[in-house]
């Protein structure tokens, strides 16, 4: 039945469903995990890099989390060329609030005007929907630290702490259960591996399979967004129990940073 509605965005099935819509929210359900937590203090993002193959370069620059404005930033799960032509849009739609208003612009405006233009590549024939999801973390003076999910369909939510990508039901039941109010930004941190670790597919968490950023009030009152480095998340993840300390390894290192 499905397939005589599935050929078009524009479609609606009998039963009221938009196929190509819920199509690509399964290609997100192939990506890497990403998780967002809502603190007292910040607002933590974790999100799990898939490493297709040891011979790939591995890139300098993040994969999973990026800066949308110097207030906001956001972790991704799906196809990430599309996910770049959002964060593109979102980059030049903040400055150019910045530049009318002279002010950072707020943060759900941001996040509600980019789901505007994902909706519209449902809406409209011969375009197909963003495969990909969002998990926005920003400040503002008007609400303080916020939350935001997104997925294709162009639909926002606020949250406290959620789960896309990958096994996302199963972390998101974790969260639920593990999740509450008045949690610190380093409880924060410690849950969102914890449940990561239990979620994933991979058997073992090192640093290379993981991006861990915050975004939290510096002591001046300035807006910080901050990436993990490999060496202290690994520290993190040994610090937290989530994995165990590879001294044994110790010798590999020093023979590779020899031949650096």
């Amino acid at each position: 039945m499905s397939r005589r509605y599935d050929s078009r965005t524009t479609i609606f099935s009998p039963e009221g469903r938009l196929y190509q819509v819920e199509y690509a929210m399964e290609a997100i359900g192939n990506a890497g995990s990403a998780i967002g937590i809502l603190s007292k203090d910040g607002v933590v993002l974790v999100g799990e890099k898939k490493v297709t193959s040891k011979l790939l370069q591995t890139s300098t620059s993040t994969e999973k989390m990026y800066k949308i404005d110097d207030h906001v930033a956001c972790a991704v799960a799906g196809i990430m060329s599309d996910a770049n032509i959002l964060i593109n849009t979102a980059r030049i739609q903040a400055q150019r609030y910045t530049f009318a208003y002279q002010e950072p612009m707020p943060v759900e405006q941001l996040v509600q005007s980019l789901c505007d233009t994902k909706q519209g590549y449902t809406q409209f024939g011969g375009l197909r929907p963003f495969g990909v999801s969002f998990l926005f973390a920003g400040w503002d003076k008007n609400y303080g630290f916020q939350l935001y999910m997104s997925d294709p369909s162009g639909n926002y939510s606020g949250w406290k702490a959620g789960a896309i990508g990958a096994n996302n039901q199963a972390a998101q039941s974790m969260l639920k259960q593990d999740y509450k109010d008045e949690i610190t930004r380093e409880e924060a941190v410690q849950l969102a591996l914890k449940v990561l670790s239990k979620t994933m597919d991979s058997t073992s968490l090192t640093s290379e399979k993981l991006e861990l950023a915050e975004v939290f009030l510096s002591p001046s009152g300035n807006v910080k967004y901050q990436v993990c480095s490999p060496d202290v998340l690994s520290k993190l993840l040994v610090k937290f129990g989530v994995t165990q300390p590879a001294a044994e390894t110790s010798w590999f290192k020093l023979i590779c940073i020899s031949f650096q």
